[in-house]
């Protein structure tokens, strides 16, 4: 078990957030426009060893570890694939990256084939 410090998304104290396994979730490299979804992941369990994986990408705003968003991610070929995501971890970047924060995303709910969609456009691990 790890112990992981990250900003809050509400207010700019530093919470402690204990962080069991960090994946290393391939980058994605789209568009993606995200909405709140209900509840936090931490009220919903999925059962050991069961994953439907994750990606990474660059955020100026820091969602807050374990919302619960949904996306839409659009694809070069002009249609989207929409899913169910919860902030696994948020890294403060450096000046000069392409983003202020490197946000992993865990999927929860994804369509059937969806993430085989998204092979194009995700970046090698």
């Amino acid at each position: 078990m790890h112990t992981l410090l990250v900003k809050d998304s509400f207010c700019n104290r530093m919470k402690q957030h204990n962080h069991v396994e960090r994946r290393p979730y391939p980058r994605l490299q789209a568009a993606v426009y995200f909405t709140r979804a209900g509840f936090p992941w931490r009220f919903w369990k999925r059962p050991t060893g069961e994953t439907l994986g994750g990606v990474r990408v660059f955020s100026d705003e820091p969602p807050g570890q374990g919302d619960s968003l949904h996306a839409e991610i659009f694809l070069l070929d002009g249609t989207s694939v929409t899913c169910r995501v919860v902030v696994a971890w948020v890294d403060e970047l450096p000046v000069g990256a392409p983003g202020r924060y490197d946000v992993g995303l865990a999927f929860t709910a994804i369509r059937p084939g969806d993430r085989e969609r998204l092979g194009p456009v995700l970046a090698p691990k």
